[in-house]
């Protein structure tokens, strides 16, 4: 059901020349309805709920292709991983993520343009783009409770 994914995914993606296969759409349904940062891993063991035959390897590809399309942020996760977020629900960039269980919370940046002016007055670079990322372990997490 392609009317359960976000606005416009499913028209991006076909303009890009690919076709949403069901495998495909395994992986976008997870990402469509999860509100937290996932791992490959955990898209992976949540897609195959919906599709038993779905290997790593389009998982991968499917995150590539979202993350091109500008349609998923990738962040830095524990150990060398990477974590994946819906962009829609964090346009600007400005989080906060829970170590443990995953969850992103927008965050203000009061004083990043200021910041932004100075970085490119030291070092002669025009910044055309940011991204901050804060790591910690949200209030459910310290509870020892469910995040």
């Amino acid at each position: 059901m392609l009317e359960d994914l976000p606005e416009g995914w499913a028209q991006l993606i076909r303009r890009a020349g690919y076709r949403l296969t069901r495998p495909r759409q395994a992986v976008l349904r997870v990402l469509a309805e999860s509100e937290v940062a996932l791992t490959v891993a955990e898209v992976h063991r949540r897609a195959r709920a919906r599709y038993p035959r779905l290997g790593l390897v389009t998982v991968y590809r499917t995150l590539d292709l979202l993350l091109n399309l500008g349609l998923v942020h990738r962040l830095p996760g524990e150990v060398g991983g990477q974590l994946y977020v819906r962009a829609d629900l964090h346009p600007h960039g400005h989080l906060l993520i829970c170590r443990s269980c995953h969850r992103a919370v927008e965050i203000p940046c009061t004083g990043l343009e200021e910041m932004t002016h100075e970085v490119e007055r030291q070092t002669g670079f025009a910044v055309q783009g940011h991204w901050l990322e804060l790591f910690g372990l949200c209030p459910a997490c310290q509870e020892g409770t469910d995040g």
